[in-house]
């Protein structure tokens, strides 16, 4: 038998979930701050931004859940939105920012740049981009990290492009990356994620004069997230043979 509420708990039910979803669109203006703070040459500006997209994005689900919004609006995909401003976040100002600060350069670097932002996309667009189990498939589309240490080591362009195929063709590979949600060595994965995410404050803070052992204790993030999530990949995989 369905649960009936008084008229006035649906009604602030229906006001919380509405609140989360403009909470999650919040994401978007900071998106468009951050756009502008690339075209004018802003760089801590930027990373302040999009650092305050993702900490809208690390927590409205954990509100989405607790206002059960997929209940009190069941007529708007607040995956959907989220999708998006992660998009905007995560792979469009990333890759107007590495085209800022020439990171590619040329014809090449442009088409390189394209590709990320094509196989981005169809990467959003896959039903199993999110597995129920907690794991991402393919590359996360974590491209504001892969671009801020391409900035960060000062490579070549011809490297950087090289080091951006690379990553985009990860996108279509079927290989599982951990989430928030991922239970196998989860207390452990929190505490790693969030002292890296302590590390990229303090980089924000110090940059462009990023001391090397700041920059070489950040890239432990990386290090740990891209290991733990292909163990767990191929650990399971062989458990299911």
């Amino acid at each position: 038998m369905t649960p009936t509420y008084p008229v006035s708990n649906v009604r602030r039910n229906v006001l919380r979930a509405w609140g989360v979803h403009l909470y999650t669109s919040l994401g978007l203006v900071a998106g468009f701050l951050a756009l502008l703070a690339v075209i004018d040459g802003q760089l801590s500006r930027v990373l302040g931004f999009l650092g305050l997209a993702l900490f809208i994005d690390a927590t409205d689900g954990s509100l989405a859940r607790a206002f059960d919004v997929k209940r009190w609006t069941p007529h708007f995909d607040g995956r959907k939105l989220d999708d998006i401003t992660d998009y905007l976040n995560y792979t469009f100002i990333p890759v107007v920012f590495a085209y800022r600060y020439g990171l590619v350069t040329g014809l090449a670097g442009q088409i390189v740049l394209g590709l990320v932002l094509i196989l981005s996309a169809y990467g959003f667009c896959q039903v199993g981009a999110k597995t129920d189990d907690g794991y991402f498939t393919g590359f996360p589309n974590f491209w504001n990290i892969v671009i801020l240490y391409l900035y960060l080591f000062h490579l070549t362009p011809a490297a950087n492009a090289l080091i951006l195929l690379f990553f985009a063709a990860l996108l279509l590979a079927p290989l599982k990356y951990i989430t928030h949600h991922t239970q196998p060595f989860h207390r452990l994965t929190m505490i790693v994620l969030s002292l890296f995410a302590v590390t990229l404050l303090l980089i924000g803070v110090a940059i462009p004069h990023v001391p090397a052992w700041l920059l070489g204790l950040s890239l432990l993030g990386p290090i740990y997230y891209l290991g733990m999530s292909a163990y767990l990949h191929f650990t399971r995989l062989n458990a299911t043979r």
